[in-house]
């Protein structure tokens, strides 16, 4: 299925939740939702604010940001650009 945000948002893969923290393994209720994730679709911006993200991407977002979309299996997070805190640059 192709997806494609609108003005100013974007389409974020969350990074998978930690599963160990040096040999304790958490389980699925305790784990923290991921404050990283990597772009996997963006919007064109709007006339007031050019979009600075793009595909590829690697971002921290804030805690509650985003709304939760599940498509073929797999859950993705939609926000706007200034929902985006950083990107990461390798």
């Amino acid at each position: 299925m192709n997806i494609k945000p609108l003005a100013d948002r974007v389409l974020v893969l969350p990074a998978p939740a930690e599963e160990k923290i040096g040999g304790i393994i958490i389980p699925d209720t305790a784990k923290e939702k991921p404050l990283r994730g990597t772009i996997k679709a963006a919007g064109k911006g709007t006339k007031d604010e050019e979009m600075l993200l793009k595909v590829g991407d690697e971002v921290l977002y804030g805690k509650y940001s985003g709304t939760e979309i599940e498509l073929d299996g797999t859950k993705y997070l939609m926000m706007r650009q200034s929902d985006v805190l950083a990107v990461i640059e390798k």
